[in-house]
């Protein structure tokens, strides 16, 4: 087991490990869909989502938040993360391969805790953003 990262060892600007997705499929999204009890059928039936307007099925936006935290608890333990959030910015679809990076912008002494702020960001394989975020957490 690795060494746990130590406040001391972050500077701002640092990237943490990228985490790449493999390709969203259909049987993803509906599995998603059972876990998140999010039905909407513009994530499983095509019909639907060009009914709606779509260019067909889109993946799930807490599908990609959820990849985020994943990314944040490779780097540190979930009990470290104090913050996570997002703002979608572009849809993701099957087929597509999602990247999730996050970089340091801060660190500060809040409350006792030795505290790091990430800006976070999943990528398409085109390299278009579909969810920007930010988070904090909590380093030894």
């Amino acid at each position: 087991m690795s060494k746990p990262i130590g406040f001391a060892e972050i500077e701002v600007g640092d990237a943490i490990r990228d985490l790449t997705k493999p390709v969203i499929t259909p049987l993803q999204l509906a599995l998603f869909a059972a876990a998140s009890a999010d039905h909407n059928p513009i994530h499983v039936d095509e019909q639907a989502a060009k009914g709606g307007g779509l260019p067909g099925v889109i993946a799930h936006g807490m599908l990609t938040m959820a990849f985020l935290g994943q990314l944040l608890t490779r780097w540190v333990p979930q009990r470290q993360i104090r913050h996570l959030s997002a703002r979608f910015s572009a849809m993701a679809f099957p087929g597509d391969v999602i990247t999730c990076r996050g970089v340091v912008t801060a660190k500060r002494v809040e409350g006792g805790e030795s505290l790091v702020d990430l800006d976070l960001s999943a990528i398409n394989q085109n390299g278009q953003q579909t969810l920007v975020g930010q988070a904090t957490v909590a380093l030894p």
